[in-house]
């Protein structure tokens, strides 16, 4: 896979308490993927691109939600989550690489 890709492959991660408690509880990282990446590009994408070893890789897909403003119907995009579990000791701190 090139790198283009597997820069394509994950968009972002995901900044929640669920998010937060899984890196403490379980060693997982939580991304926003594309929703036609499979697991093992996934799961490449994350080892090469944050240099750590990957054990497993979960994905779930979020569906679209409607929600309204101001008495109008609109409709968030569906997308796909996916819970990297990390190898024992490999960890990705997000925040060390802002400057």
């Amino acid at each position: 896979m090139n790198k283009e890709r597997m820069y394509d492959v994950i968009r972002t991660p995901v900044v929640s308490e669920k998010a937060s408690n899984q890196t403490e509880i379980a060693n997982q990282v939580v991304f926003e993927v594309r929703s036609d990446a499979t697991k093992s590009e996934i799961a490449t994408a994350v080892s090469h691109l944050f240099e750590v070893t990957v054990k497993k890789v979960n994905t779930v897909r979020m569906p679209a939600k409607t929600k309204r403003f101001r008495g109008y119907a609109g409709k968030r995009n569906a997308w796909r989550k996916a819970y990297v579990t990390l190898a024992q000791g490999d960890q990705i701190d997000f925040l060390s690489s802002v400057q």
